[in-house]
């Protein structure tokens, strides 16, 4: 390994270009940031590099909804991006298709405290490393502290039922809790997957080969959901991506959604335009709360990972390596971190130390800590290609879908169990 790496760190420090480099072209594949100005932060030190190390790198940005589709097509046609920002455990799902990065993990691994263990699950597949960690977006409920008050919560809910019972105070003075279940990359598998967790439910046995959901446990967090769903949920939320509940809570028709810190960032950030319904600063009614306990105890949370991929087709994979080298430094994804403001916590614990968590707002705090627990899709088995694949098929999410628009939840529970069955047995 330190063979392997000691030439790019050797070009690195001395900020040469590399030989290979000369007519060197790069094409970097990103989702859109929902905090705008990291990209801008991004696209500074993409020119920076460039201008350095004589590397043209072109930096693409796609909705994430649009993430798998680019990839499958870049993998089918053997051209595309040298390096693409994956989600989720995707690397497991088109592992075949991907260059081994393992000389840049180990590298991170051991000079930014070692990574949290979800980002190592996504990443690595035994002793191969699949991609390399990049960050987590950690996923709490975001709320309006003064409806919540209003509504007779002066603290956050501890429970499901508390959260429910709230909710449906809110719903009654048109207020409604925003929460999609719609097929969209983040919000809505945050929510579903730990909602069955929450009540004890699983996809898998402990070995990811048999299929255990259809249980009383998946069946009475779906009923739970149906409930929830009518008494308490903006109902148009079935058909809403990522991006409707920020907008949705910034105009004052929500009181509360699972989401990234972004709505509180950007409230914040743009405070001339983003106001209470008093004409006050929204932001400083907004705080933030895990997904309460369920029947089973303390729900387990699901947070996003992100990782880069270097593609197997690529024709410059060792200038592309130097560069992920470059931005995944300190010095550089620093910069980016701070710019983040604790959307992103990075994939590894040493992030926690960063200065930014002593200045930032109390609201904010939460996230500092995201990285440490978050279980994986695909339990009680192990991260897989095959638990990607029933993510990618929105199969639990669905499950909770069908049942709210009409379905038996016992009909749901074993539509969602037979799908399930037929990638995990087939």
């Amino acid at each position: 390994m330190a063979s392997a790496l000691g030439g790019l760190e050797e070009i690195l420090a001395g900020r040469r270009a590399p030989a290979y480099a000369q007519a060197t072209k790069l094409h970097l594949l990103h989702w859109v940031d929902f905090v705008p100005e990291g990209d801008v932060e991004l696209k500074r030190q993409i020119a920076e590099y460039s201008k350095q190390m004589k590397v043209e790198i072109t930096f693409e940005t796609i909705n994430a909804n649009d993430l798998q589709t680019r990839i499958t097509a870049a993998i089918w046609s053997g051209t595309g991006p040298d390096i693409i920002l994956m989600l989720h455990n995707w690397p497991h799902l088109y592992q075949a298709a991907l260059a081994d990065v393992s000389d840049l993990c180990e590298w991170k691994g051991k000079d930014q405290s070692g990574y949290y263990a979800q980002s190592e699950t996504v990443a690595r597949d035994g002793g191969r490393w699949l991609a390399l960690p990049y960050g987590i977006v950690g996923l709490l409920i975001t709320y309006r502290k003064s409806w919540f008050a209003e509504a007779g919560a002066t603290q956050p809910p501890k429970t499901l039922d508390e959260y429910r019972k709230v909710g449906g105070a809110l719903k009654r003075r048109g207020r409604p809790i925003g929460q999609t279940l719609g097929h969209t990359f983040g919000d809505a598998p945050a929510w579903s997957y730990p909602l069955l967790w929450a009540f004890g439910g699983a996809e898998t046995d402990r070995t990811g080969k048999s299929v255990v959901l259809n249980s009383k446990d998946a069946l009475e967090s779906v009923k739970w959901m149906v409930a929830f769903w009518k008494e308490v949920c903006d109902e148009g939320g079935l058909a809403w991506d990522d991006t409707n509940n920020n907008r949705a809570f910034h105009a004052g028709e929500i009181g509360a959604t699972l989401n990234g810190p972004s709505i509180y960032i950007m409230a914040k950030r743009r405070v001339e335009t983003t106001k209470d319904e008093k004409g006050r600063p929204l932001w400083m009614d907004i705080s933030h709360f895990p997904i309460p306990d369920g029947p089973a105890g303390q729900t387990p949370g699901y947070h996003l990972a992100f990782s880069h991929a270097l593609m197997k087709y690529s024709k410059n994979q060792k200038a592309a390596k130097a560069f992920l080298q470059w931005l995944h430094s300190k010095e550089q994804f620093g910069k980016w971190f701070d710019v983040e403001a604790g959307y992103s916590v990075g994939s590894t614990s040493f992030w926690e130390k960063h200065a930014l968590w002593e200045k930032t707002d109390a609201a904010l705090k939460p996230f500092r800590t995201a990285g440490r627990a978050s279980r994986m899709i695909g339990h009680a088995g192990p991260a897989s290609a095959k638990a990607t694949e029933a993510y990618s098929k929105y199969i639990i999410t669905d499950m909770y879908a069908k049942a709210v628009q009409g379905m038996p939840p016992e009909e749901a529970v074993r539509w969602a169990e037979r799908e399930l069955k037929k990638i995990y047995e087939a």
